[in-house]
């Protein structure tokens, strides 16, 4: 069945459930699922009910869609993602992002748990993303173009859209949160990065490292929505840490700054 047909077919369910219309999408990562809480849910679908849907097997996602409604601003919540690394095919990962844009989303907003990749950072910092570089070994646009959906050669040089960082990091300053502005590196995982490689993302102008959010922004660029990007700073990358990297480490920095995240995630999905 052709990628377009399992979108479709997605979108045709959602629409039977609920005539909701999205305006802003956001896909929240890791330990990062408590925003969900946020919404005045009109609409909420488990990605298992979902035709073609992936369910995800990381603890920290579970897996459903939200449609309703973040002060005045309708929005499409999916609280939870599939990741490569799970066996998941390119096309896998990327459909939960085609149906958003689908369902007629202007905006995304991708959030994510990521290593640091600077020691100026600290767990519970945030990274407001400019810009990424694809490490993961596959583009989700590799096979035949769907025309109308986009154009064969995308360009990718606003992938992270200024005007909605900007936004972002007026709401950041004036809230006084810890951020960052910098590159995301996207690896395919699951093991997390070897010293010497964190050595060279940095020599390469990372700023974190992290093993989701670039198929997504690609595909969402691709079908001509806008893109944020957020990354909650979980964890120094090794070699910069004097600790072992664990899954628990992530949850737990996620959780200690979720109310912060919340807020500040909020008022600038209020204010589009």
């Amino acid at each position: 069945m052709s990628e377009l047909k399992r979108v479709r077919e997605t979108v045709d369910y959602i629409r039977k459930r609920s005539s909701f219309k999205p305006r802003v999408g956001i896909t929240l990562g890791s330990g990062l699922a408590a925003f969900g809480s946020s919404i005045d849910v009109e609409c909420e679908i488990s990605f298992n009910d979902l035709p073609h849907f992936p369910p995800p097997t990381v603890d920290g996602h579970p897996g459903k869609l939200l449609l309703g409604n973040l002060g005045d601003s309708p929005v499409a919540v999916l609280q939870g993602r599939v990741h490569y690394y799970e066996g998941h095919s390119p096309e896998d990962v990327v459909l939960p992002t085609r149906v958003l844009a689908d369902l007629g989303i202007e905006s995304l907003v991708l959030t994510n748990a990521a290593g640091g990749l600077s020691p100026k950072m600290k767990p519970g910092d945030f990274m407001v993303l400019t810009d990424h570089i694809n490490l993961m070994g596959y583009n989700p646009l590799r096979g035949k173009n769907v025309d109308e959906w986009g154009p064969r050669f995308p360009d990718m040089s606003e992938i992270y859209d200024r005007e909605l960082r900007a936004k972002l990091i007026a709401i950041l300053n004036k809230m006084g949160v810890s951020f960052h502005e910098g590159v995301y590196c996207g690896v395919s995982g699951p093991t997390y990065e070897t010293p010497a490689e964190v050595r060279y993302l940095g020599q390469i102008g990372g700023g974190a490292v992290g093993m989701s959010t670039v198929p997504e922004a690609l595909v969402a660029r691709h079908m001509g929505v806008k893109v944020l990007g957020v990354s909650c700073i979980t964890n120094l990358a090794a070699g910069l840490s004097p600790t072992l990297l664990t899954h628990e480490e992530v949850k737990e920095t996620a959780k200690m700054v979720e109310a912060q995240f919340s807020q500040f995630l909020r008022s600038f999905v209020e204010e589009l």
